[in-house]
């Protein structure tokens, strides 16, 4: 009887062994090696101070990603199902359904609610009527699968990332797993309709903030745990640079917060795992091939960082027993943060602190 289990783990030992050396895999890695992850300490030192959140619209919106307030401080976030959903004073109401999955949202000079959806494109949305217009799904014949976040300067130009050309929302662990910087940053002109292709080859391009003086915008590449800077005017212009790399988790969100500060979103801290196979394709084909649940996942953390305009922390706000996980988005509204989620079935906010 032994003997017979013996052969029947062997069998599917083979089997195993024979399925992840034929079977393709779904991605065409480069491996690169990341610099140590920088210790929780210093300007990093692990904290509670996100342990004071207040978790608002709890079980109605569920993995909402970005949140925008209007002009009367109705809130507006979109889901995982599709729908853009407002709360006013309570009350819970579905805007529309996109069709995709909304992520970014940012309001207008003219109230409408700007949208990057990742299988919709570049939106604007009536929020009165609900009447939803694409403005841009494709660039150069080539449709936009992953467009991930947005920022609109004050002469209305709109900064968006579209994550990656290869891989849609579904699969965006195999996109920071192949790491061949399939990410692009783009502006689009809704006074002539152009849209124009700023950077390409990041590494998941995501979050985007344009600067308090409008000189430059600022874009997450999530894959390589930096942010960079395109300079939009002066004798830089159309040229790039890192504004901070090698920070201590997986950057997501970023947006313009008041004396010159940005709030940075953490989703996640680094993973050291992920950190050791990176610099082998090999491996990284293998954990392709994994079904979906088991590959990489993000740590159940809260994580949220302020920067000057040097890229220097200001603020350093986390909880490790993560009450409200996988921070996507920060938005100030006066002397609040409102935050967005990968993972919780509502948004949260906090005071800023001294």
């Amino acid at each position: 009887m032994l003997k017979k289990i013996g052969l029947i783990l062997l069998s599917l030992l083979f089997l195993i062994i024979l399925y992840f050396v034929f079977t393709p895999s779904p991605i065409d890695p480069v491996g690169w090696t990341p610099p140590p992850a920088p210790a929780l300490e210093g300007p990093y030192e692990k904290n509670d101070r996100l342990a004071a959140l207040e978790v608002l619209c709890p079980g109605q919106c569920n993995k909402c990603e970005d949140v925008a307030l209007d002009a009367e401080g109705r809130i507006f976030v979109g889901d995982v199902e599709g729908n853009i959903i407002e709360f006013d004073n309570g009350k819970r109401r579905v805007v529309v359904n996109t069709g995709g999955r909304p992520l970014g949202l940012h309001f207008d000079d003219s109230g409408h609610l700007i949208i990057a959806d990742a299988g919709a494109g570049l939106l604007s949305l009536n929020t009165v009527s609900g009447e939803l217009k694409v403005l841009v799904d494709e660039f150069d014949g080539q449709k936009m699968i992953f467009v991930d976040d947005l920022e609109i300067a004050e002469d209305s130009m709109i900064y968006f990332s579209d994550a990656s050309t290869k891989f849609g929302y579904e699969d965006n662990v195999l996109d920071i797993l192949e790491g061949r910087g399939n990410g692009l940053l783009y502006s689009y002109n809704p006074k002539t309709g152009e849209t124009k292709k700023l950077m390409e080859d990041l590494c998941f391009s995501n979050g985007i903030a344009v600067a308090h003086d409008q000189s430059y915008v600022l874009v997450n590449e999530t894959g390589r745990y930096r942010t960079h800077r395109y300079w939009l005017k002066g004798p830089k212009a159309g040229q790039s640079e890192i504004f901070i790399e090698n920070l201590p988790g997986f950057p997501d969100g970023i947006s313009q917060g008041s004396d010159g500060i940005y709030w940075l979103a953490i989703v996640s801290p680094r993973k050291p795992d992920l950190d050791q196979i990176s610099g082998s394709a090999f491996l990284k084909n293998q954990i392709a091939k994994l079904p979906a649940f088991l590959q990489p996942k993000p740590v159940h953390y809260s994580f949220v960082l302020g920067l000057d305009g040097n890229g220097t922390v200001k603020y350093n706000l986390q909880d490790p027993a993560a009450g409200f996980a996988e921070i996507t988005s920060v938005q100030q509204e006066g002397d609040m943060l409102y935050l967005g989620t990968l993972y919780e079935q509502g948004i949260a906010r906090i005071a800023i602190p001294e």
